[in-house]
Order: structure tokens, then sequence, then C-alpha cells
């Protein structure tokens, strides 16, 4: 069936939406693919559902090459699967809740592990229906506080997620490998440009994770590459080598100083070097206060030291503590607690007052610090881990810089920026002990299947596309998944051409060239052109004034323009459209 742009729904835009921040939320929404409903969330309109629909086609042939099986769970779910595992309280605020005319509670899905879980322990009872691998594609919701970036980040999003269960350990292994190698397949389709980072697993549980990220300097993941290997890691999952521990026996005894007006790390190391101690920034200990809201329960103060030339990373916190919220102490904490000096906090007052005191790995026994005295305008040089203060375990929340040095020896780090496109997760049997999931083993005895957990921001995507593969002209889609894969203008009035362009329309499509055809009477040629390097499908072919020779355009979106023989332009399409 042959698309004309005279009937075609669609009005494109010549300026940029107001509340637009990134390319692709410009791009989306002056083509005319999306368009925003409300704060985070956007209708799909034509040409961007024929797109989304073409990235789920690509998603579903790989996930059905590794044995996938597709089913469809509701949106709408109850309370009670995520009771079992305490998700109801652990989503917190990103969490959609509703209630039934009966007074239920119900949510809207955010993730299926609970349902997937669920089904499985309803129609499976032996080893011999294992394994089984299980996807969807379908619509989730989260609540997300700041709601930006067009599709990017959004409300209500496409989501592909798929789970594995297996009955050992070693078939999770391969469940995991299969996954993974598809996801490879579906980005390198798409023409992606992305990387593998290890990763935190976050309240989805389980133990090994990996994210798969796409390069990108709007993507709001900072992720880390090594300048010799192939590691590379979400920064949130980076590993600080920890310090060396030393004896603390013969170690200068800690002494307290009066440090008029240095509250900052910088006016301390001003102070400490003219006493003339010679110090950095990182031979100071920084003492931050948050407070920590385990689910269920009242925040409770935390005490997070790092050394004093870092800062603190709060996503890399937060990612150390989840499913707990975490947050910075604020004045009123400060002021309920009167042994929190500001500025002047130090580990010792914490725990003499029953604060948790957790950090950064290079802070180990025998290493000597100047921090807070816990007394205003008061510092104390030389307090010693072990002898002076204890600390009730290690967390990672130091940033992680440019330089520091990678694990295993292959040299430093390097920062880049990326978007999160999938996340694979080995979960083990984390939901499957949750929901009592009993399955019978060769030996006759009673096993409970372990599960490893796949998801594809199918939505996210196309907003992926649109960053990466776009110019100043609009956008650019790769023939996979793009709406159309030729866009054909007449751009001469002349009626031969209007002829000669009805009936190359009508070829391409008999040749199965899904073909969009401006076809539209009174649009001017500049209108018409501008509209197709903004529509951005892979090739246009332009019956303008050269056709009067016999000649027409062939633009290759992002690249040349060939002048051919109208006689053969249909056949060079369908080349170039074949690949």
């Amino acid at each position: 069936m042959i698309t004309r742009l005279s009937s075609l729904f669609l009005r494109t835009l010549r300026e940029d939406p107001a509340d637009a921040e990134v390319p692709s939320h410009k791009l989306l929404v002056r083509a005319g693919y999306i368009r925003r409903a409300a704060p985070g969330v956007y209708s799909w309109l034509p040409l961007g559902l024929r797109t989304l629909r073409k990235i789920e086609d690509v998603v579903r042939e790989e996930m059905n090459a590794i044995g996938g099986q597709e089913l469809l769970f509701p949106a709408l779910l109850p309370r009670e699967p995520y009771e079992t595992t305490q998700r109801w309280t652990e989503y917190g605020d990103d969490l959609f809740r509703l209630q039934d005319r009966r007074g239920n509670d119900m949510l809207l899905g955010p993730t299926h592990e609970e349902m997937f879980t669920s089904t499985v322990k309803d129609m499976y009872s032996s080893y011999k229906d294992f394994p089984v691998t299980l996807y969807q594609i379908q619509t989730k919701y989260r609540d997300e506080a700041r709601p930006r970036a067009g599709i990017l980040r959004g409300r209500e999003f496409v989501m592909k997620d798929s789970y594995s269960f297996d009955m050992s350990d070693q078939g999770l292994e391969d469940s995991y490998a299969a996954h993974r190698a598809a996801y490879q397949r579906i980005f390198d389709r798409l023409g992606l440009s992305y990387a593998i980072c290890r990763a935190t697993s976050g309240a989805m549980g389980g133990s090994a994770s990996e994210e798969f990220l796409a390069i990108s300097p709007n993507g709001e993941d900072t992720f880390v590459r090594a300048t010799e290997g192939d590691y590379a890691a979400n920064v949130e999952a980076v590993v600080t080598q920890p310090g060396i521990e030393k004896a603390v026996e013969g170690l200068p005894e800690a002494v307290e100083y009066d440090t008029p007006d240095a509250e900052t790390i910088a006016t301390l190391v001003d102070w400490a070097n003219s006493e003339g101690l010679d110090v950095t920034a990182a031979d100071t200990l920084k003492c931050v206060v948050v407070k920590v809201t385990a689910p269920g329960e009242e925040p409770e103060l935390l005490g997070v030291l790092v050394p004093g030339d870092r800062e603190v990373d709060m996503k890399r916190l937060e990612a150390s503590l989840e499913p707990a919220e975490v947050a910075m102490a604020e004045d009123a904490d400060f002021k309920k607690n009167p042994f929190l000096v500001r500025g002047y906090v130090g580990p010792r007052g914490l725990q003499a007052n029953g604060v948790r005191v957790l950090a950064d790995p290079r802070v180990v026994k025998g290493t000597s610090w100047i921090t807070g005295a816990d007394a205003p305008n008061r510092h104390v040089v030389g307090l010693v881990v072990g002898r002076d203060f204890d600390i009730d375990g290690h967390v990672e929340a130091a940033e992680i810089r440019e330089g520091d040095p990678a694990p295993e020896g292959q040299g430093t780090l390097t920062l880049q920026r990326g978007i999160e496109i999938g996340h694979i997760f080995q979960l083990g049997r984390k939901y499957t002990e949750a929901f009592d999931v009993q399955i019978l083993d060769e030996n006759g005895k009673r096993a409970i299947p372990t599960m490893g957990s796949y998801g594809i921001g199918v939505s996210r995507l196309m907003a992926v596309l649109a960053e990466q593969r776009h110019d100043d002209k609009g956008l650019n889609w790769p023939v996979e998944v793009a709406p159309f894969q030729v866009h054909v203008v007449v751009a001469n009035k002349d009626a031969a051409a209007i002829e000669a362009g009805d009936r190359m329309v009508a070829e391409l499509d008999a040749a199965g060239v899904e073909v969009l055809f401006d076809d539209r009477p009174k649009v001017s040629p500049g209108v018409k052109f501008k509209d197709a390097e903004l529509l951005g499908m892979p090739f246009a072919l332009i019956l303008g004034r050269a056709f009067a020779d016999g000649k027409v355009e062939l633009r290759i979106r992002g690249g040349e323009t060939l002048e051919i023989a109208a006689d053969e332009a249909v056949a060079k399409v369908v080349e170039l459209v074949r690949g």
C-alpha cells in the first residue's frame, strides 16, 4: 500500500517545542512522530508508531531465535504479588498506586518479575518443563520525579522484559549468555554505538548484572572504560581499589588544633600547610552526614567518610545502599543533634552518639587523617583508623575521576556518557524462593529453579536512534526501522513528472519497497525538501528540474546525492534498500 503525504496524518513544525532539551525530543516532535499528552506521557502518531513497531519486530525476531516465547501480562496488577517480594514498599514514590471501586489496592506495572514467577509456579511442576524463557513487549509505568527528554525518560514507556527459568546455575549461565548475544545482535542490527558495562543489580536483586549503554553526550548515565583493556562499567558499579592496611603501633598520637574559619577542605588544607604540615586534600577526611530510609522504616543518620579530595557521588551511594532511600542531612537534623557541628563533623563524634559510620575503601586500618574534631573551629591531626576510631564497614560513595586506576592493571579509567538501552541480570532464586516455586527434579526431590531477568527499553531505542543519527536538518533512520525506506518527492509541476512519480511509486511498491510519496500539489519544492530531510527516510528520490533531461536525484540521507537516469531509478533504489 502506498502512503501519500497528501493524506498522511502529519504536521511538521519549523520551531523546536519549548520544553525540549535534547535533539531526539526536538526532532521527534517537530517531525510529527510523537506528541505530548502530559509530562512524561506521549502519543504515538502514525510515523512514530511505524518505527516503534519495526523496532519491536527486530527485538521479537532475536528473542524468538533464542527460544523465547512471547506472552502478555496486564499492566493493571494486584498488590499481593508485590507485597510478597516487598516491592510494593521498596519502589516508593515511583510506583503508580490506585484502588478499584471495592477499595482493593492495585498498581500499574513497573516491571513483572512477580507475574512471570507466579505464572510459572502455577503451570509447571517438573524439571522436564525446563529450561523456559518467556518474554513480553508491553507498556510500563513509573512515576518519574523529573520526566524529561521526551521518550528518553517518560512515565509511560514500552519495554521488552524476558525471564529465564533454569533448574541449575549452569543453566542460568547459558540463558544469560544467550540473551547477551541476542542483545548484541539487536543493537548491531539497529546500527547503534554502545558499550556493555558491569552494573549494580539495584532493586532487582541478584548477582551478575550488565548494562548496555548507547554512547551519547546527552546520556544520564556515566560509565568508565579502561585505557588498556576491555573493562567497562557503569560508574555506580566501579569498585575502588582499597587502601593498604598498616600497623597502628608507633604512629604519632592524634592532636587537636584550633582551626578558625576552616569549614571547607580548601581552607583546612591552607591552615595545615601554614602550620608546616605539608598536606593535600587527599590527606584530609570528609565526613558527610546523610539520612537513610529503609523500606517501611524510620530515617536514620549515617556518616559517610571519603578522602577530602573527593566529593560524595549520591548515585553511587544510593546504589550501594539500595533499596534504602538516601538524602543529605538538613539544617533541622543538625539542630536536633547538637553533636553535629557543621563543617567540623568527625568520625569520633558520630560513633560516640550511636551513628553508624561507613567509609571509602581507601580508609583502612592504620591510615592517618586530618578531620573534624566535633567542635566549632576545631580539627584533629593524625586520627588513625583502628586506633582512634573504627568504621562499621566500607561503601562505594566517592566520585570516580578520569585517570583513576583501572582494575587488574588495565591502565586508567576514562569517563563517558551513555543512555541505558538494555539491562541483564542473573537474579538467582530471589523471586522463586519468595513465591515458593517447588519443582520436582530428576531425582524426584523438590528443587527451586533459578532465574534471569533481561530488559530492553523499546521506545527508548527510538529516541536513542534519533540521538545518534541526526544532523542539523533532521532525522536519519536506518533502513531496518525507518517508517518508509524511500521518500519520493515530485518537485516539478510538469504533468510528465507527476505521471512518472506515480509510476515509480507503483513500481517500488510492487518490488516490496515501502514508499512515502510526497504528492502534495500546492506545496513548494523547498518545503518538500525540508520535510524530507526532517522526516529522515534513508533514501529520497527527487523528480525536479533535471527530469526534463531524463534525470532524477537520489539522495542518500546523511550521504551523497546521485544524479541517475529516470528509467534506472527504481532498480537503483531497490538495490540500495536490499543492501
